[in-house]
């Protein structure tokens, strides 16, 4: 063989043995259920199954809004019905509303009571 040619790569007779991934596999086990037992040990009511009441609580107003732009839907509806529709406001006292075109025409038309006059 000649001095500047390499020797026949060598490598370890035996890596890992079966004994070892096998104590070690077991190591691993035991630290978790040590691990888990003594988080029982510190929090002792984790393990306790708790159900929530029904029906549940309802949180104090304001609540939140499920769907706001329904509501906003149904809100709208609300005002334009009453801004165009006509009802007993005070039936005790005999006023209603009118619709808001009607109420703005006769307005145009008579004029507020105690209005200046425009100056022409």
């Amino acid at each position: 063989m000649p001095d500047d040619a390499m020797a026949p790569p060598r490598h370890e007779p035996q890596d890992v043995g079966a004994g070892f991934a096998l104590r070690a596999v077991v190591l691993v086990a035991a630290c978790l259920v040590a691990a888990a037992g003594i988080l029982a040990l510190v929090y002792p009511g984790t393990l306790v199954t708790r159900y929530a009441p029904d029906p549940l609580p309802q949180p104090p107003l304001p609540r939140l809004q499920s769907s706001p732009r329904t509501d906003m839907s149904e809100f709208y509806q609300q005002e334009m019905q009453r801004l165009n529709g006509a009802g007993w406001t005070d039936r005790g006292a005999g006023r209603v509303h009118i619709p808001i075109a009607d109420a703005m025409r006769a307005i145009a038309a008579e004029g507020i009571a105690g209005w200046p006059e425009a100056q022409k």
